[in-house]
Parts: C-alpha cells; sequence; structure tokens
C-alpha cells in the first residue's frame, strides 16, 4: 500500500480466509501430509480429535467462490488501493464441519474433543500457529466492502455441499489419498491418553 500511496502503484491486496478445493478436506486438527490420514480414521470408524469443544466458528470458502469475487476485483479500478477479505458469509462450527465429512462418508462421527493448548503442549506439528493463534478462536467476517465492489458476488456453495463434493472427489482419486502413519499414530497416543 505504500508504494500506491507515495507512487501510484496499482495495488489490491486480497484477504482469503480458509479456502479448500476438490483435493483437500477443511480440517482444524491434521498432520503434515494433509488431510486424506483423518478423512480415513473417520471412514474407518475410528475416533478423531476436534481442538477445543468444537463450537468455535470459522468461515470456509470453497474455491469456486473465491473464484468469483476474485474475477470480479480483477482490472476493477475501483478496488485499487483497496485491502478486500473475500470469504462466504456462512459461519460453522468446526464439529459441524467434521459433522458433514461423517455425513459423506455416511459413517457416524467419533470427536474427542482436546483443548487447542493441550494438542499444541504434545506434539511437534504447528499446533501454535495453526490452532492457537487462528483456527481456536471464532471469526465471522465482515465482506461488505467486497460486494460492494463486485456487487454480483454471492457465495453460492454451503459448506456441507462443498465437504460432499471434495469428499466424492477425493475418494475417486486415490493420488488425494496421501497416507501419514506418523500422524495416525500421534492421534492413537494423544486419544488414549485422554482416556
Amino acid at each position: 500500500m505504500k508504494l500506491y500511496r507515495e507512487e501510484n502503484f496499482p495495488v489490491t491486496i486480497i484477504r482469503p480466509s480458509h479456502t479448500y478445493d476438490e483435493r483437500s478436506v477443511p480440517l482444524g486438527v491434521h498432520g503434515d501430509k494433509g488431510s486424506w490420514q483423518v478423512v480415513k480414521r473417520i471412514k474407518e470408524g475410528k475416533p478423531v480429535i476436534i481442538h477445543g469443544d468444537g463450537t468455535t466458528l470459522w468461515t470456509i470458502t470453497h474455491n469456486s467462490d473465491f473464484a468469483k469475487g476474485f474475477v470480479g476485483l480483477m482490472g476493477n479500478i475501483h478496488a485499487i488501493g483497496e485491502a478486500v477479505q473475500i470469504m462466504s458469509d456462512e459461519s460453522v462450527t468446526w464439529n459441524q464441519i467434521y459433522q458433514c465429512i461423517a455425513d459423506s462418508l455416511g459413517v457416524e462421527l467419533k470427536a474427542v474433543h482436546i483443548s487447542s493448548e493441550y494438542l499444541a503442549a504434545h506434539s511437534d506439528y504447528d499446533f501454535t500457529g495453526s490452532l492457537i493463534g487462528d483456527k481456536a478462536n471464532s471469526v465471522v467476517f465482515d465482506c461488505s466492502k467486497l460486494k460492494s465492489l463486485v456487487p454480483d458476488f454471492v457465495a453460492t456453495k454451503r459448506a456441507d455441499q462443498g465437504i460432499r463434493e471434495t469428499i466424492e472427489y477425493v475418494l475417486a482419486h486415490p493420488e488425494c489419498q496421501v497416507e501419514d502413519p506418523d500422524f495416525d499414530r500421534w492421534c492413537d497416543e494423544i486419544i488414549e491418553k485422554m482416556k
């Protein structure tokens, strides 16, 4: 923005939230190799970790909805010099997100709620930044600036719809099913300790 203010350099800052696509299921707690191991645990009827009590509000945005906002801002002279958030208006809890995954798989969700602080303290994964500094906090965004700049912007992919489509894609594409035995083992150990 400094270059815009001082030299009239045309810039628009885009601020997305948790944007996901057909290859990666939106999750709060996962290993270094992505979302598959959690999906596999749910599919196999194993318990899965949800941080906190699962009631934290979160906003997930399907990439197709993000694209509508992004394309509407491209070349938009009214967006130059602005910072604009692009995300869905729908807020869901982490419990709802994980339940959508289980529903998409047609299985029962076996959730184990564990505090974000405990997870960060008992893990080599970056849960200090990704959970305590981010996903453990409720977020509700104001997208009024985006809607004033792109009046026809509407996020139309509900969380349950997008998650179902993502699960279907991942199940149909083995290349998206990256095993993470270390994370799986860590989940088992943490869940056992919590018992």
